[in-house]
């Protein structure tokens, strides 16, 4: 598993060198998927780049980039690395800095380890069963991976405000968020509610700077597999609102339920 780990965290690191490229060229050469969903070539890049590693590992690869697989092909499959190398493309092409690249390994429908770094901050989250969930900040231009793994910060970290704090979509917020919302008001009081872009949102949960994450509106298994591992493994739940149980992952049907985060 550390090995494997190892190479997660490089193949996102050197993912995040390729997409911070692209993102000061101002160059992003935007299309639309057909899903009217955007694409760019960071996008692309950073596929390519996070699969010249994980193909290393003859572990099968599901990502947001190269998803058309056939439910009969992967459906036997035990184990598979489930990859978005971007989450938060809307944030990427506004130049918010908020998106991640995502890297999950998932072994029998559950979490066995996840990657999430973020290009714009060299802010890296890292976890597996075995170790838990860990945060670090990295300089891109001269990093050992051995290194930055034991100079992390264990998650969740002490937290100084503890008025309680929802952290929800800034590109996706539903009227259900809001009434939960409401609803948390009136048991808690006082509420701070957080927008946020990508798999930063459960990130916020698994270091302690969030009680919760409701998440009431569609999204996909690439979007949440490393950041629900990252939660797991330091603690937290991720339940599906409507089994109310953890989340699986490779499924026949890749878009999630709703799920909340706690």
């Amino acid at each position: 598993m550390k090995n494997l780990l190892n190479t997660a965290i490089t193949a996102a690191l050197e993912a995040g060198k390729a997409i911070l490229d692209i993102y000061h060229s101002g160059e992003f050469d935007v299309e639309l998927k057909g899903d009217n969903s955007p694409l760019t070539k960071a996008d692309t890049a950073s596929h390519h780049v996070i699969m010249s590693f994980l193909t290393t590992t003859n572990i099968p690869v599901l990502s947001e980039e190269g998803k058309d697989i056939p439910y009969q092909e992967r459906k036997d499959w035990s184990q598979l690395w489930i990859v978005d190398p971007i989450d938060g493309t809307k944030e990427f092409i506004k130049r918010n800095g908020e998106f991640t690249v995502n890297i999950a390994l998932i072994t029998n429908h559950k979490t066995e380890l996840g990657v999430i770094f973020v290009p714009v901050t060299g802010e890296l989250y890292f976890s597996t069963k075995a170790l838990g969930a860990f945060k670090v900040r990295i300089d891109l231009k001269k990093y050992s991976v051995d290194k930055l793994i034991s100079n992390a910060d264990k998650l969740p970290l002490m937290r100084k405000d503890k008025t309680f704090t929802v952290v929800a979509s800034r590109s996706h917020m539903s009227k259900e968020t809001e009434t939960y919302v409401s609803d948390m008001r009136d048991k808690h009081g006082k509420v701070n509610l957080i927008s946020k872009g990508s798999s930063l949102k459960l990130c916020m949960v698994a270091e302690g700077t969030a009680n919760c994450y409701p998440r009431f509106a569609p999204t996909m298994e690439w979007d949440t597999a490393a950041g629900q591992a990252i939660c797991e493994h330091a603690g937290f739940q991720v339940i599906d609102w409507h089994t109310k149980e953890s989340m699986l992952y490779n499924r026949k049907d890749l878009l999630n339920n709703w799920f909340l985060v706690k």
